[in-house]
């Protein structure tokens, strides 16, 4: 069998259409389960002048780990760097203890 040129064009796009649907299809489907997630421990905490995401980790931190706690705060407050502004609110987590 022979294609014309607009045959070829239309197979193409044909195809090129199928590739997409097949690659973006699975990424569409939600995720989740029937029973609720146990939601983590927090509370809000006001940045003051000259505070520190390592300064406020620092006070919270009960095991040591400096660095864990603040990675925990950039992670519930989806921050992107480190960076903080005075009267700015974080949630931070609260330890079990």
């Amino acid at each position: 069998m022979r294609l014309t040129r607009r045959g070829r064009v239309v197979v193409f796009l044909a195809a090129l259409t199928l590739l997409l649907i097949a690659a973006f299809f699975p990424g569409s489907v939600a995720v989740g389960s029937e029973t609720p997630g146990k939601a983590e421990p927090t509370e809000i905490v006001m940045v003051g002048t000259g505070d520190t995401l390592w300064g406020i980790a620092a006070e919270l931190n009960v095991d040591g780990d400096i660095r864990s706690t603040m990675h925990e705060i950039e992670r519930l407050n989806a921050l992107e760097s480190a960076a903080l502004s005075a009267g700015q609110r974080l949630r931070v987590p609260v330890s079990d203890d």
